[in-house]
C-alpha cells in the first residue's frame, strides 16, 4: 500500500480550545509538526520524532493562546505542507 504525503485540515475548525490534526507519511521518517502564529512565531511543537509510514493524528490544545489565525506545518521525508486554522474563543 502506497501512502502519499498529506497534511489534512484540522477538525473542528474553527476550534476552542483543542483540535485534531491528522496527516499521512509516505515512508518512515522524522516528522516535524509545528504551529505558528500570524507573525510567524513558533507557538507549539506537536511532533518531532521518527514515525512510521501511514496515518497519524495529534491533538493541539490551544488553551493558553489568544484567539486568531494559526498555521501548522508538517515536514517529513523531504516534503512540507502548511494548513491554516482558526482559534475562536
Amino acid at each position: 500500500v502506497s501512502h502519499s504525503f498529506a497534511l489534512n485540515a484540522n477538525y473542528p475548525n474553527p476550534f476552542n480550545p483543542s483540535t485534531l490534526i491528522s496527516y499521512n507519511l509516505p515512508e518512515e521518517s522524522n516528522a516535524h509538526l509545528v504551529v505558528y502564529n500570524l507573525l510567524g512565531q513558533q507557538v507549539a511543537t506537536l511532533v518531532n520524532e521518527v514515525q512510521s509510514e501511514g496515518a497519524h493524528s495529534v491533538t493541539f490544545d490551544a488553551s493558553n493562546l489568544p484567539s486568531g489565525v494559526y498555521y501548522y506545518r508538517l515536514e517529513a521525508a523531504g516534503l512540507s505542507q502548511v494548513q491554516k486554522m482558526l482559534l475562536s474563543r
